[in-house]
């Protein structure tokens, strides 16, 4: 291999990367609106459930439980019913996923010591939302009880028994339990997925439909230094990109990188030439931008945004779809991220998921460039 036939043959790859603004759109501009709207629309948290209330006791204790709902984070209280039907057409209509029904007898069964029970009902259409949702309000109504409980026993003159076991319970590396700390490192890792190898697997083909590839076959540029060559700019590009989305990251949704900047540049680097090996591939073997591009998109944007544990954690999945999810590295590399940014983790934790992607790096490049035959036909 020849470093300066490797050089010019990546200058002109840059050259021919500026002078084309829809190229340097998808590298820059994509990410960057991939990252803002993923971080800011895909979120895992529920919270400000929208609420109504049909208080059919109008009393001093309904009350006191409506401010329970209304003064959580977790509701938030639209407005007030006076029937069923409103009710109702309010959940159709979506401008409620929540409906807390109060019965009139609350205040005189509270007043007697005696049970009472209180309707809620929420919008199961949405069965994550829905669930949650239940055991926010199961909480408040218990901490409601309690207090009631121990407000009569103390009235008593009587002492409320301590609880045998306390549970104090606290989450680590991420205290305040976001979300949005959970999934910026993964998406950083879809979007170099997606675009690394969007981009390269143009490259090739380009050269074939615009007849450019027989005068580079012409030449003695070897098929490796043209591979090579070609990845470079790309791998630059890619990397000017993740710098871009750990700022944002870092400072616009404020999520904190707590291990070594250094170990994720470099992981990202063995990941980004696996993906940009990947589109390179799959243009030398279509020769078609239209079909290596929607190939690329197949194999790298599906399996990192629902096989890499990103959205949807891999121990759900059925067995099959959890031994294909080995076959990505993103699955290996949304794991790194994770544990680097939140857990502050080193390779010593995870050495086996950095060497599966240097393996894959290494593997999909040679096949690359084994792929790559300098003739016509």
């Amino acid at each position: 291999m020849r470093w300066r036939r490797l050089w010019a043959l990546a200058r002109k790859e840059a050259l021919h990367l500026l002078r084309d603004p829809r190229s340097l759109g998808i590298a820059l501009l994509i990410p960057l609106l991939q990252l803002l709207l993923f971080g800011y629309a895909l979120t895992l948290d529920v919270d400000r459930v929208p609420l109504l209330v049909w208080d059919r006791s109008q009393t001093p204790a309904s009350r006191d439980l409506i401010s329970r709902f209304d003064g959580s984070r977790y509701f938030s209280l639209q407005d007030m019913a006076f029937s069923y039907a409103e009710l109702e057409e309010a959940i159709d209509s979506g401008r409620a996923l929540a409906a807390l029904v109060i019965p009139a007898e609350l205040g005189g069964d509270i007043e007697a010591g005696r049970p009472t029970a209180v309707q809620l009902i929420v919008d199961g259409s949405d069965s994550n939302t829905a669930t949650l949702a239940l055991g926010y309000a199961e909480a408040l109504t218990q901490s409601y009880s309690d207090r009631i409980l121990r407000q009569k026993i103390r009235r008593l003159g009587y002492f409320f028994p301590r609880p045998v076991l306390d549970l104090r319970s606290r989450a680590w590396y991420n205290p305040e339990l976001r979300s949005r700390n959970f999934i910026v490192p993964g998406l950083i890792v879809v979007i170099m997925n997606v675009i690394a190898a969007l981009l390269t697997s143009l490259t090739v083909a380009r050269e074939w439909e615009n007849g450019t590839m027989e005068q580079l076959i012409s030449t003695p540029v070897k098929g490796p230094e043209l591979i090579m060559g070609k990845l470079l700019p790309y791998f630059g590009l890619g990397m000017f990109d993740l710098l871009l989305a750990v700022i944002l990251g870092r400072y616009l949704f404020e999520v904190p990188l707590r291990g070594s900047a250094a170990l994720v540049f470099a992981l990202a680097a063995v990941f980004l030439v696996g993906v940009l090996s990947v589109g390179m591939l799959l243009s030398v073997l279509t020769r078609s931008q239209l079909l290596s591009s929607q190939a690329a998109m197949i194999v790298t944007y599906l399996p990192a945004l629902l096989l890499s544990g990103l959205v949807f954690p891999l121990a759900n999945m059925p067995p099959a779809l959890q031994v294909i999810s080995h076959f990505f590295p993103a699955r290996y590399f949304v794991r790194l991220m994770r544990a680097i940014y939140l857990k502050g983790l080193g390779l010593e934790f995870f050495a086996l998921e950095a060497s599966l992607l240097l393996l894959f790096a290494a593997v999909v490049l040679a096949l690359a460039n084994l792929a790559f035959k300098k003739r016509l036909s």
